[in-house]
């Protein structure tokens, strides 16, 4: 009996010290997580339910000269509903009228959203998607509405925020404009991408189920700060004229790319620029490339202009020199180098050489005077800005490539000749631009240049001033002989097909063969490497008015359709006056007027189209917030609105919402910032 009981406290004695230890061995395991892991354990479990979002501030805007918004970053939304956390009393009394608040913001009607809230609330969702990419305005209005306007917690909102770079004026000029994302720095956006960007703000989410977060609070943490702005040097009234000029030529020609570029004459500042390119499916044409800044390619005749400068500059011939084109063929070296017009025009003068672009008068004029001494003429091109890049701050411009005597590898016995022509040498069409653009401002080249000012929140950081490259590129004697012999080309030249007795022009015209490596053609037959006869570039570069320039222009089509036509006076020429044109009847150039009763045909054929569109496309009144008082007024009385406004700058109000009904006569009010 004793030898029983003392088993059964041994048995006793050993559970309880077992015990002992089991709950030592506890209180030391909870001690170690709270002192001596409890920091590392702390800060995993609030990893896992607890995270900073970053709050992305939007990229500084890029304007227009005139204050239009050319880049801008938009907020949109993705509004949720946490409905676990809204009390069912609360829920029961306002889901109706919750129901039709977003029936008046979203459509549908209100007992559609009346069954959506109830049956997300017996499911006890947690996050019901509201709506998908609202405006900020509306985001702001959604705030208000029954039940979100308790907050996060007794309301549930739930607000994901995200921007978007937009392009108000759309496709037009993108690739200048440019970008930063994704597909690299391109343009303006890229090249003052550290500039623009803004400072990120923050805030905490918690997760709630699903991998499935909520903001903590109504506030954030730290607020974002928008980036600093860019005011471009573009007038966005030229560059729908000159976007559109190009686009319809290259529709009709059915080139595969080109490039029209509008310059200031005394300022240099790039007042519209657009490369267009076809798509992939030849169905139409965007912003592919920068053409004008990055295509550095033989130009053709428009070269002539820099070839004739230097040897009148150098005196060592005058305009009236008699040059004897023969029958418009001569070789050089075994080389043929033959004019377009058959036969020739015999014995000429140097200005009538330009005029009419025979290649062999200037190729025989560049021959007799500088064959001995190519280096003089490689140096007056040097002056003229055609042997370096010009150095813009957007990235991609192309190299030039101009032949020069000390490259014993390169250079030729025809290459001087050659040159002369616009062949065997490469620039982009900035750098013909540029310099066409010095012989309209008197001799004095100056940087062609996209940007005007810097700004931080809406003060002036940096002004950007015009910058001379050359101040004078030739003798004025020259000068003003060259801008008469331009003139010349236009009213009794190669590109008389563009004289108009209402406004002056002055210009060449350039219509280059291409050089095709070795390749295949349409029947797998391979074609040595050459000039083919196929394909060419059509140029003409000049300004206006001839007398009194404002604006100088380049307009470069590449590939037009041979069958349809491919000089520079018929593909290229057109676009440069239409540019002209409609730049001479928007915008009235200094010392010149417009007349009332000139009746230009174009102008009245694009007003009547743009009316038709107007009255096809707006049956209901569109937003105009954002816009300028005057872009915005334009419209709406286009559209047959009476429109008052008070105030000056931007819209922040209309009276008559975005989507009603269009009444024509209506009054409609407008609150300007």
């Amino acid at each position: 009996m004793a030898t029983h009981k003392k088993s059964i406290l041994t048995k006793f004695y050993l559970v309880a010290a077992f015990m002992a230890l089991f709950l030592f061995a506890v209180i030391f395991k909870v001690i170690h997580l709270q002192y001596v892991k409890g920091e590392q354990y702390r800060k995993l479990a609030m990893d896992l339910t607890v995270r900073q979002d970053t709050i992305y501030a939007n990229k500084g805007n890029v304007y227009a000269a005139d204050g239009n918004l050319l880049a801008t970053s938009m907020s949109k939304f993705n509004i949720y509903m946490d409905l676990e956390t809204v009390n069912s009393q609360i829920f029961e009394d306002n889901f109706i009228e919750l129901s039709n608040e977003l029936s008046k913001m979203l459509g549908g009607s209100s007992s559609y959203h009346q069954k959506r809230l109830r049956n997300a609330k017996n499911k006890k969702r947690r996050y019901f998607l509201i709506a998908r990419n609202i405006g900020y305005t509306d985001y702001l209005k959604m705030k208000k509405f029954p039940i979100f306007k308790l907050g996060v917690y007794k309301g549930g909102f739930i607000a994901k925020h995200r921007t978007e770079r937009a392009h108000p004026i759309g496709k037009i000029a993108e690739r200048t404009i440019g970008y930063d994302d994704f597909r690299g720095e391109a343009g303006i956006e890229g090249a003052f991408a550290d500039y623009m960007q803004g400072q990120n703000g923050l805030r905490w989410e918690q997760k709630i189920a699903k991998n499935q977060w909520k903001p903590i609070s109504d506030y954030n943490e730290k607020e974002p700060v928008d980036g600093h702005d860019i005011i471009t040097t573009i007038d966005v009234n030229i560059q729908d004229i000159t976007h559109h000029a190009l686009l319809a030529q290259l529709e009709k020609f059915e080139a595969d790319h080109g490039c029209a570029v509008v310059m200031e004459t005394a300022t240099g500042e790039i007042k519209a620029i657009s490369n267009l390119g076809r798509n992939n499916s030849n169905t139409g044409y965007y912003e592919k490339r920068n053409y004008a800044v990055w295509e550095s390619h033989e130009p053709g005749s428009t070269f002539k202009l820099a070839s004739l400068m230097a040897i009148l500059d150098d005196k060592k011939i005058d305009t009236a020199t008699v040059v004897d084109t023969e029958r418009g063929r001569i070789f050089i070296h075994g080389s043929k180098v033959e004019d377009s017009h058959r036969g020739g025009y015999g014995k000429i003068s140097a200005a009538r050489v330009f005029e009419v672009s025979s290649n062999v008068g200037i190729v025989k004029l560049i021959k007799k005077h500088y064959d001995a001494k190519p280096e003089k003429f490689i140096q007056k091109l040097e002056d003229y800005g055609f042997t370096k890049p010009i150095g813009f701050q957007i990235k991609g411009e192309g190299k030039p490539y101009i032949p020069n005597p000390k490259d014993k590898k390169r250079w030729n016995k025809i290459s001087l000749e050659w040159m002369s022509w616009g062949y065997g040498v490469s620039v982009t069409p900035m750098q013909t631009l540029m310099f066409y653009n010095a012989v309209a401002n008197n001799g004095v080249m100056v940087k062609p240049r996209f940007i005007k000012e810097l700004r931080k929140q809406d003060k002036t950081e940096k002004v950007f001033e015009t910058t001379i490259v050359n101040p004078k590129i030739a003798s004025d004697v020259t000068l003003k002989k060259i801008r008469k012999i331009m003139e010349n080309v236009v009213v009794k030249g190669t590109a008389d097909n563009i004289y108009s007795p209402n406004f002056s022009m002055a210009g060449k015209t350039g219509t280059a063969k291409k050089f095709l490596p070795k390749h295949k053609d349409e029947n797998g037959k391979i074609v040595r490497a050459g000039y083919s006869n196929k394909h060419y570039v059509a140029s003409f570069a000049g300004f206006f008015p001839a007398d009194t320039p404002k604006y100088s222009c380049i307009v470069v089509v590449h590939d037009p359709k041979k069958e349809k036509g491919y000089y520079g006076a018929t593909v290229a020429g057109p676009v440069f006056k239409e540019i002209a044109q409609k730049i001479y009847t928007t915008t009235p150039i200094d010392k010149q007027s417009v007349e009332d009763e000139i009746d230009f045909e174009e102008v009245e054929k694009e007003y009547i189209k743009y009316d038709n569109y107007l009255r096809k496309n707006y049956t209901v009144i569109p937003s105009v917030k954002g816009m300028t008082g005057m872009d915005a007024l334009a419209l709406l009385e286009n559209l047959g609105l009476k429109v008052k406004v008070s105030g000056t700058g931007k819209v922040k109000h209309q009276s008559l919402k975005k989507g009603e009904r269009l009444v024509k006569g209506k009054v409609i009010t407008l609150k300007l910032s």
